[in-house]
């Protein structure tokens, strides 16, 4: 009997996740539009056999001269290169759909699925961020209900087109002169509150199945999207009693969709700073807050809670936070960082600002490998996790560091593989390949 291992992903965010990474001396902040940069990661995450490597995205942040958080490439992009140097892992890209439209991204994911060989996920978000709407010419952002309704009709859209040709439509047939089966091409025809596409994508399904759909986000809106689209889940919980409940609560609901448990794979974020010891630890930590200034904690904290908090005193009270005027965004984060700010006492602006400056509310764990280790198996053997995946205070060496320590803390532990199952993402994350989309339109499977 093979024993049940943890998922991992390598979550990239340049320079760091740390708000002053880019201020750390060993930190890579110079090369983060540098491709052969990002492929050393994307390497030295595929030898430490990761699942995933993910890298997130959002448009409309301020840019100013403190801080490095507002400038970045297209992940999509970037997942698209990173294919052609890497041959295993699977290749994580965030894509909004509140300002793109089906065709487009059902086209992109479904080119890098056959250029990789059924390596490509797709992280479905709904740009939380309603400065993104000006970026697009529209003089009003969508309420979060709205979101969530055109984002669960977009993932339905794009998976109908994914499977618009069958995967062995293309005879090539040279001798007869016949190059396609047509009776293997199913044209979409939907029409719907937000979309009327009629048509077929431009390129047949692949072998090894859709790209993987990932989806971040724990409203209740996110978790019913969750559950009847996605395959991986991207959250962030505090302690392992909000993990339970919300593991049990989203694995629930799969049921009504045909679905089982194990069709969905939940994978927490964790920032983790590791150390030999649990001093070194903890003063790589307290070197990388001293490195954030007070205009910059100030701005990131204002931005988590809607409230503007330019000209307080750091080390006066935390005021109460602000208002927003969507009533219908249940503000997930906003609550976490409200919660963790009461449950430890934070009673000053610097406390819960240098509290979340790597974590951004996703688990925070600093410590030796066998303390890591012992708290990611908590998770892991306690159904609060199917895995995690891994954020890094700053590029490379605190990625290093977690590969060099942890991941063989975790072998060790049989939690964790030595060597990949499969050369495709679906393989490696154990994630059947989808027919319904085939099944509805008629195709024989």
């Amino acid at each position: 009997m093979t024993l049940r291992q943890m998922k991992l992903g390598a979550f990239v965010m340049l320079p760091g996740h740390h708000v002053a990474s880019w201020r750390h001396t060993a930190s890579g902040a110079d090369r983060t539009f540098d491709l052969a940069y990002l492929a050393e990661i994307a390497k030295t995450a595929e030898r430490a056999k990761f699942d995933t490597i993910f890298f997130a995205d959002g448009f409309g942040s301020n840019l100013n001269q403190h801080s490095s958080s507002a400038l970045k490439l297209d992940p999509v992009v970037i997942i698209s290169a990173l294919a052609a140097v890497t041959e295993k892992i699977g290749l994580v890209a965030t894509l909004t759909t509140t300002y793109n439209e089906p065709f487009h991204v059902a086209r992109k994911f479904g080119s890098i699925n056959h250029l990789s060989n059924g390596r490509a996920a797709w992280n479905v978000v709904t740009s939380a961020n309603d400065k993104e709407s000006v970026l697009f010419g529209k003089e009003k952002h969508l309420e979060h209900a709205s979101r969530y309704e055109r984002a669960e009709e977009f993932v339905e859209l794009v998976q109908k087109l994914w499977q618009s040709i069958e995967p062995d439509a293309l005879v090539i047939d040279k001798e007869n002169g016949r190059f396609l089966d047509v009776d293997k091409v199913h044209p979409v025809t939907h029409e719907g509150k937000w979309f009327k596409v009629t048509g077929t994508l431009d390129s047949p399904s692949n072998p090894h199945g859709n790209p993987v759909i990932v989806q971040a986000g724990s409203s209740e809106a996110g978790k019913e999207l969750a559950a009847k689209t996605a395959e991986v889940i991207f959250t962030a919980w505090q302690t392992l009693e909000d993990a339970q409940a919300f593991y049990r609560d989203v694995k629930g609901r799969l049921a009504k969709y045909g679905r089982d448990k194990e069709e969905l794979k939940i994978m927490p974020g964790v920032f983790i700073t590791v150390a030999k010891t649990e001093e070194e630890a903890l003063a790589k930590q307290k070197e990388l807050n001293s490195y954030i200034l007070p205009e910059v904690g100030l701005a990131y904290l204002s931005a988590f809670t809607n409230t503007d908090l330019s000209g307080y005193d750091v080390d006066g009270p935390l005021p109460e936070f602000g208002t927003i005027e969507d009533k219908t965004n249940p503000r997930i984060r906003y609550n976490i960082i409200r919660e963790i700010a009461e449950r430890e006492n934070l009673t000053t602006i610097r406390a819960v600002y240098e509290r979340i400056a790597g974590a951004r509310g996703h688990r925070e764990i600093v410590g030796t490998p066998s303390q890591i280790a012992d708290q990611l198996e908590e998770w892991f053997l306690n159904d609060g996790a199917d895995g995690f995946n891994i954020m890094s205070p700053y590029f490379p060496g605190g990625f290093e560091d977690i590969i060099e320590l942890v991941v063989p803390e975790l072998q060790r532990r049989g939690l964790f593989r030595t060597e990949y199952e499969s050369s495709t993402l679906r393989g490696n994350l154990g994630l059947p390949v989808p027919v319904k989309g085939l099944e509805e339109a008629g195709a024989k499977v």
